[in-house]
Formats: structure tokens, C-alpha cells, sequence
């Protein structure tokens, strides 16, 4: 049975299992490097991907739940070869230690920030508390959302 996703921005044939977690088909069929497998149980948000508009963790999202869908990874967050505004304050607001967390923190806030504009301290801390971060980063990375929202919508908060 194929299955048909695409991934940013590509078409793809995927002939898995439909119940192969879509975090093994990025990584193994597609060469994807940036969503991470963490614990593999949908709780350290290393896998995050959007599903449209919507941040998803893929280490238990079976590739079949994902037929047809608009995938996107951090790699595809780039745009002619510039970093998306939440990668850049992400490295501007130096957010990351050991970047484990990294992925899982700017998709979840990529997400965030198309749905809410302008989002309210607990709608960042809600937005992002299935992504665990070990190192301690975490005053650097709700920096890092601030300076996204102000790089996407041009305005200083």
C-alpha cells in the first residue's frame, strides 16, 4: 500500500507499513535529520513536526494518519537558503545548549506564532510544554519566541 505524503514542499511515494511511525520514514527513507527520536513516546517533543499548520510529534504518529497531508521539518522551514524568522532568534537569542531540544522548541513556536500573533507568556509556556529542554535553557528560549514574534510580524514587543 502506498502512501502518499508530502514534505517540505516535495511529493512522496512512502511504501512502509502504515504503522510505521512517520519520525522512521523522515529520518530513514526521506534522509531527514532534524526531527530527533527522544523517548518515543510523545512526551520530550524531539520529533516535532507540523502537520499543516499544526506542531505534532511524529515518534508514534503512524505514517498512515498522515496520507495526503502537507508535512513540514525543520529543514523546510528555510526559505531560499534564509533561516525562517524563528530559527533566526533562536540563534540570535543563543537558545540552545545541547540543541536536543531545539527542534521540538521551534517547530512548536513556528506553530504557535501563525496561530496566535501575538501570544500571552502562558500561551508560549502551553505552546511549548510537551518540549523538554535538560539543559536549563529555558529563559533564552521564551527570549527566543519574543524575538520570532517581533522578526514575523515587524513589530517590537
Amino acid at each position: 500500500m502506498a502512501i502518499t505524503i508530502t514534505v517540505n514542499g516535495k511529493r512522496h511515494e512512502v511504501t512502509a507499513p502504515p504503522d510505521t511511525p512517520l519520525l522512521y520514514v523522515l529520518r530513514n527513507e526521506l534522509g531527514l535529520s532534524a526531527p530527533l527520536y527522544g523517548c518515543g513516546l510523545e512526551q520530550c517533543g524531539a520529533c516535532t513536526v507540523l502537520r499543516g499548520a499544526e506542531a505534532v510529534t511524529s515518534c508514534m504518529l503512524p505514517v498512515a494518519e498522515v496520507d495526503g497531508a502537507q508535512i513540514t521539518t525543520l529543514e523546510g522551514l528555510i526559505e531560499d537558503g534564509e533561516p525562517h524568522p524563528v530559527q533566526r532568534a533562536f540563534l540570535d537569542e543563543q537558545a540552545a545548549q545541547c540543541g536536543y531540544c531545539s527542534n521540538g522548541m521551534i517547530m512548536a513556536t513556528a506553530a504557535l506564532l501563525w496561530r496566535t500573533p501575538h501570544p500571552t507568556d502562558g500561551q508560549i509556556r502551553a505552546a511549548l510544554d510537551g518540549n523538554l529542554c535538560r539543559c536549563g535553557s529555558h529563559a533564552r528560549i521564551l527570549r527566543a519566541v519574543r524575538r520570532a514574534e517581533a522578526l514575523m510580524w515587524g513589530e517590537e514587543n
